[in-house]
């Protein structure tokens, strides 16, 4: 089996206090993938790890197989912060240009890329638009329609829910669907335990800083019900 992200007993310490504690984690290629956890549980810790972002205290993260240390895993990577920003004078589609052509993207096929993006996220025609204007949630669709660009293979969304308005919800929804079949992993950090049910393939909770359940959605709800309550009570009991 392939794995697109592997956490080996990974711990993130500062002093004495433990952020993360032996976090072991395997997310299989082409799986969509929630990271749960009430606030302050370690979740964006963990995908700051994941990104290299930071750095473990111990253990090791591998992502498809390559080592998060080493720059080129992260070529196929894509990832969108819970609240995406860029420089304020920049305008939606300078953005996307920025991005395409970081991406390798140039002349004809960069427009080509960047008009599929703007068009999948209903940017068109905010596309002169400078960020500076922009609600919480239109700057997450243009965070979105970053994902869009280039040949990405893993998709890390932090808490991608957060300011979107019902059609952005559910554009978003319909966005990670169409990842799925494309083949993409995408790995959800969120706390919307409903959209990750509906959602997702499989799923791992945090708590304090701890793994206290990974496994399937299905299997999950075969044996508990719904998520909400399942989550409710390993957090209330483990």
């Amino acid at each position: 089996m392939e794995f697109a992200i592997e956490v080996n007993d990974v711990t993130k310490s500062y002093g004495a206090h433990f952020t993360l504690e032996k976090i072991n984690l395997k997310v299989k290629k082409g799986e969509v993938f929630a990271l749960i956890g009430q606030n302050g549980a370690g979740k964006t810790t963990l995908v700051k790890l994941i990104l290299d972002l930071l750095r473990t205290t111990e253990g090791d993260i591998n992502l498809s197989g390559i080592s998060s240390i080493d720059s080129h895993s992260r070529e196929k990577v894509g990832f969108i912060p819970e609240k995406f920003s860029f420089f304020s004078f920049y305008t939606v589609g300078g953005v996307l240009d920025f991005f395409a052509e970081s991406r390798g993207f140039v002349g004809a096929e960069k427009k080509a890329i960047v008009e599929n993006a703007l068009k999948k996220l209903t940017l068109e025609d905010i596309r002169t638009r400078k960020l500076s204007t922009f609600s919480k949630g239109q700057l997450q669709r243009v965070g979105l329609a970053t994902l869009l660009i280039g040949e990405l293979d893993i998709l890390i969304l932090d808490e991608p829910f957060s300011g979107l308005d019902p059609i952005g919800i559910k554009d978003l929804k319909d966005l990670i669907k169409e990842f799925k079949l494309q083949g993409k992993t995408v790995f959800i950090n969120s706390h919307i335990l409903l959209e990750m049910e509906q959602l997702c393939d499989s799923f791992a909770v945090l708590k304090n800083g701890k793994l206290v359940h990974s496994g399937s959605v299905a299997s999950m709800k075969e044996k508990h019900g719904n998520l909400e309550d399942f989550f409710t009570k390993l957090v209330m009991e483990s």
